[in-house]
């Protein structure tokens, strides 16, 4: 994966399957993808299904979502949500564990330097690329919110 500017949410979209690609090829263990709501990530895409789906069948792999809510999420990603209960045992949906207003990054990381970053949403400014650096000052910057956070997206509506 080369280096790619985020200057608009097309791009992003874009952005997101590449760094996701990335990761996934590099054969990580882990993706973390951080977002208020992800309702402008590309997450109906059949493709991204079935690449996840692989790598999920490896061993030990997990893919970690943390988001204040995920209602926008089920709205406008709904083979996404429907998709996720076959995969409940390696994706863990986060939710913040204190309420009250938090600044929310557009993340996705993987465990070693695959790094898209959103620092602005209008006009859209961020950046994907292979970033050791960068990856891991993400990955400071988000770990402590992943730790106080609490499981916050059931399966099934009330738990049933």
């Amino acid at each position: 994966m080369i280096a790619i500017d985020i200057d608009s949410r097309a791009v992003f979209r874009q952005a997101v399957l590449t760094a996701l690609d990335a990761a996934i090829e590099r054969g990580a263990r882990r993706i973390v993808c951080v977002d208020r709501d992800f309702a402008d990530w590309p997450l109906e895409a059949t493709e991204l299904h079935a690449s996840l789906a692989a790598w999920l069948r490896r061993p030990q792999r997990q893919l970690v979502l943390l988001a204040a809510g995920y209602d926008p999420l089920v709205r406008t990603h709904p083979r996404f949500s429907e998709w996720r209960a076959d995969w409940m045992h390696a994706i863990d949906a986060r939710v913040p564990a204190e309420a009250g207003p938090h600044e929310w990054p557009t993340l996705l990381l993987d465990d070693g330097p695959v790094c898209l970053s959103v620092w602005q949403r209008d006009p859209w400014r961020g950046r994907a690329a292979v970033d050791a650096v960068a990856a891991h000052a993400a990955r400071d910057r988000i770990d402590a919110e992943l730790q106080r956070s609490a499981p916050g997206w059931p399966a099934r509506p009330l738990g049933l």
